[in-house]
């Protein structure tokens, strides 16, 4: 499956970006967010990522969002300005098809280019397919925070994973 990979826009994007999304906090603990943002938060998300990180969406030839990424905010203290998290969400019509590679490429490119150093990602476990792809893009992995958010009643644990960019 060939996609373009682009910068989003709020505007066009976030409606998508949200539906996509949506699966990932109503029916798993992949999204420890209980309740699924509506456009108008996406679009608001989108705006703030994009000030001061980079979003990115992968669309198909047809124009159809499949997946998005973004970078944000790692701590509030400023020694760690140049660190950042990073999330990346992918349709399941389109998993294990490269998207999520190609996302990546994109967004940790904008990040060298905006002075990052490192970036971080917290997976929710289990998680086979996040934890693979993130250690295709050259993540090592930090460590675990045990029973560290309660979901889908039960506790869940989160691998967080580095890369220095």
């Amino acid at each position: 499956m060939t996609a373009q990979i682009r910068p989003a826009d709020a505007a066009r994007d976030a409606a998508a970006c949200a539906a996509i999304y949506r699966p990932f906090v109503r029916e798993s603990w992949t999204s420890f967010e209980l309740k699924a943002p509506d456009a108008a938060e996406m679009a608001r998300r989108i705006d703030e990522a994009r000030a001061h990180h980079g979003w990115f969406v992968a669309e198909d030839h047809a124009g159809r969002l499949l997946g998005y990424c973004y970078a944000s905010q790692h701590r509030s203290r400023a020694a760690y300005r140049t660190s950042c998290d990073v999330a990346i969400y992918v349709a399941p019509v389109a998993a294990r098809r490269g998207i999520g590679r190609a996302l990546y490429t994109m967004l940790f490119d904008e990040l060298r280019h905006r002075r990052y150093h490192a970036a971080f990602a917290g997976i929710a476990l289990p998680n086979a397919a996040s934890i693979g792809l993130h250690r295709a893009m050259g993540f090592g992995e930090v460590g675990t925070y045990r029973e560290v958010g309660w979901k889908m009643g039960g506790w869940r644990d989160v691998s967080w994973w580095q890369l220095v960019l």
